[in-house]
């Protein structure tokens, strides 16, 4: 019969991870205690005077001011420093990348579809709708559909996507020739930025 349960002991116990198998952020910037040189150059606007310090008194201004000493550029020599507050800093950072992110614009591909044998009318209506697309800034994807043997007319569907980008011309320029892929031609618009 077994005996009772007794845990396998744990050699882990009470013992701290090894720093030096953690892995850093390489963005990560070297803070206070955190910074290993010498001596490191001072700059910003919270120094007394600019220079070059040994980096205990470097750490001593930091904390006179109650501000943190952060190492902006460590692979100069000597690495350069500023005094100021590492938490603030990190949030006007993350602001500013998410504003960046919020201004980087969205590219948005609005398709029109049409046959090979499209009459005019129609031909003008898909027209009319591909210029406010262009016009909101969004990229116009022109496709040509060709059922059963309506692909014996693809030299047609062609001269049709290419009329439509050039009555297209005051408000986008194709990025490319038409493309024929399986039963489907296609072709890209991109809008005009305007100045």
């Amino acid at each position: 019969m077994p005996g009772p349960y007794r845990p396998k002991p744990s050699f882990n116990k009470g013992r701290k991870p090894d720093p030096r198998l953690q892995k850093k952020d390489e963005n990560e910037l070297r803070i206070n205690g955190d910074i290993t040189a010498a001596q490191v150059r001072l700059v910003g606007d919270n120094v007394p005077e600019q220079g070059i310090y040994p980096l205990s008194k470097a750490l001593a201004i930091a904390d006179e001011l109650e501000l943190d000493l952060v190492e902006i550029s460590a692979k100069a020599e000597p690495p350069v420093c500023k005094i100021l507050d590492y938490q603030k800093y990190l949030y006007q950072q993350r602001k500013k990348a998410k504003e960046m992110k919020s201004n980087s614009a969205k590219v948005v591909i609005k398709e029109i579809r049409f046959g090979p044998n499209t009459d005019e009318h129609d031909f003008q209506f898909k027209l009319k709708h591909a210029m406010e697309f262009l016009q909101e800034g969004s990229k116009v994807k022109a496709t040509i559909f060709f059922r059963g043997r309506s692909i014996m007319f693809k030299d047609q569907g062609e001269k049709q996507l290419l009329r439509f980008a050039v009555e297209l011309e005051e408000y986008g320029r194709a990025e490319n020739m038409p493309t024929l892929e399986g039963k489907r031609m296609h072709i890209i618009i991109a809008p005009v930025k305007k100045k």
